[in-house]
């Protein structure tokens, strides 16, 4: 195994403003035989953004932790009915599944009351790069370049 080169011993090769695009150029690199195992993706300043969905009420905290718990009280629900014997083991599936909903709403409601009205929004938190750096290491980046049709680095 090879030791893993440092960042300062590789080359920006070319610039990106998506990572869609940035990965259809390694992958142009690989259908051409380039060894695609020196190359990096780098996403370069980068920033979280978090997107608001919505308010969150009593009555979606208590939707939500109801959808959680059923799904948690499926899981148990299946795997006792796996192992319990019995004739009817989708009752007991049935049941779990019941009181994983009925529990995941009061852990949702409790959970909600307790924020003390800090927070009251839904959202979606990402990582986003400004743009995307294809790197490669020194001794491949001239080759690179080349199959790309890149004489310096540059954005597209």
């Amino acid at each position: 195994m090879r030791p893993e080169p440092t960042m300062a011993a590789r080359e920006t090769v070319a610039t990106y403003s998506t990572y869609e695009e940035a990965q259809r150029a390694v992958d142009s690199l690989s259908d051409q035989r380039f060894p695609v195992e020196h190359t990096m993706i780098v996403g370069v300043d980068l920033r979280l953004v978090e997107r608001v969905l919505g308010r969150l009420t009593y009555l979606r905290a208590v939707g939500m932790g109801a959808a959680t718990g059923a799904w948690i009280g499926l899981l148990i629900g299946l795997f006792l009915a796996i192992f319990t014997p019995g004739r009817f083991p989708f009752l007991l599936v049935l049941w779990a599944l019941i009181w994983g909903a009925i529990a995941g709403a009061i852990f949702g409601l409790i959970g909600h009351a307790l924020t003390g009205g800090k927070r009251d929004f839904l959202s979606s938190s990402a990582i986003v790069a400004n743009r995307y750096e294809i790197l490669v290491d020194a001794d491949h980046a001239a080759e690179a370049r080349r199959l790309l049709n890149i004489g310096t680095p540059h954005t597209f």
